[in-house]
């Protein structure tokens, strides 16, 4: 394995892109998946079982770390990897999103932010650099620029205001990260649904000469249609040698429409926390194990998946659980959900190779669309 972070473009149809990350802890194959570990765990399951699924690669939240148990202390007890016994690469957020969504009574100007935690309401600083200086003590493989996150709709002059700002920010943080061998640390493309900023971003961000490039400030309450549009206006913009990362995202059908735009990585609460709450992702679309219909229903999510939680399990036993608030419940609808999101991206990275992704596409949607009723 190489001492390197390095990007290889393996194959490619249309704008949909196959690649390979290599880097000291491992081989990452886009499009990749990312497994959400926000607090060091990918909730309701073990480690083992995330990288049998086929992870390459999970994300850890610099934010939450950083408040609890606190990166100093994950430091000392041997670093993110070995804290929770994951030893292949790490992805961290900056901790932007969160210090914007949930933190308490903030203030933000050039030097970074000033927040409250919504844990014990402490009062805590946030700037690229500690931003940065966190990701370096947690141990993180690919480490994210602080960013301002605006939440749409926005008016111009907010999106504009904060965009640059971000951009002057992202100058600093790669001034601290400076060089790590085998590591990297990625800019984030910000300028809400304004086709415009999102081009100055870009623009200004491959000026910088990063190891990765993401796409931030989508997903957050715009239509569909408005996120493929902006990746439209800012993936041709972006370094065709570096990977292309679109930040949390999002449903089966936004990552495969945005591998079509020629994204490489995605990552989400959704299939985790969905799981959490009685909703299943199969190959035949959701499934809602909280309805009554699924009672007396002896069959599994799906006889054909690799995975015993969607193989092995009756839906009338997981309706069960779930309607008792049994832990287990969560448990096996996470792995299910988890085993489906993999077992997705291993589809659409071997259709690319096969230069049959529009078919894979299309039979994936056609799929979703005609739904459960198609197994009865």
């Amino acid at each position: 394995m190489t001492n390197n972070f390095e990007f290889s473009l393996l194959a490619r149809d249309g704008k949909a892109r196959r690649g390979s990350i290599t880097m000291p802890r491992g081989e990452i194959r886009t499009p990749a998946f990312m497994p959400v570990g926000t607090g060091g765990t990918v909730k309701a399951m073990y480690m083992d079982q995330v990288r049998a699924l086929g992870a390459d690669i999970i994300l850890g939240n610099t934010y939450h770390l950083m408040l609890r148990p606190g990166a100093e202390r994950v430091a000392r007890l041997g670093g993110l990897h070995e804290f929770a016994r994951w030893q292949y690469p790490i992805l961290t957020d900056s901790g932007g999103f969160q210090v914007m969504s949930l933190a308490g009574l903030r203030k933000i100007d050039e030097k970074g932010v000033i927040f409250q935690s919504h844990i014990d309401g402490s009062r805590h600083e946030m700037s690229p650099e500690r931003s940065i200086e966190i990701q370096g003590l947690l141990g993180s493989d690919i480490q994210m620029q602080l960013d301002e996150c605006v939440r749409l709709p926005a008016d111009a002059k907010t999106i504009e205001s904060s965009m640059e700002m971000s951009l002057r920010w992202a100058e600093r943080c790669k001034t601290a990260f400076g060089d790590q061998p085998g590591k990297a640390m990625f800019g984030i493309v910000q300028g809400g649904d304004l086709p415009p900023l999102r081009e100055r971003s870009a623009l200004a961000l491959k000026a910088m000469d990063l190891k990765g490039y993401a796409i931030g400030g989508l997903a957050v309450g715009e239509p569909q249609n408005v996120m493929l549009d902006m990746l439209g206006v800012t993936c041709p913009l972006l370094p065709e040698e570096r990977p292309r990362y679109l930040m949390g995202v999002g449903t089966p059908d936004d990552i495969i429409r945005s591998v079509a735009e020629g994204i490489d990585m995605f990552d989400c609460v959704m299939p985790t926390r969905a799981g959490r709450h009685g909703l299943a992702y199969t190959r035949r679309g959701k499934i809602n194990l909280r309805n009554a219909r699924h009672a007396e229903d002896n069959r599994p999510l799906d006889e054909e998946s690799d995975c015993p939680a969607a193989r092995d399990y009756s839906r009338a036993y997981l309706h069960h659980l779930i309607r008792s608030n049994e832990a287990l419940g969560g448990m096996l609808l996470t792995w299910n959900n988890l085993a489906y999101y993999q077992s997705l991206m291993q589809g659409i990275r071997g259709a690319i190779e096969a230069s049959s992704f529009a078919a894979f596409t299309a039979q994936t949607q056609d799929a979703w669309a005609r739904g459960d009723i198609a197994a009865l």
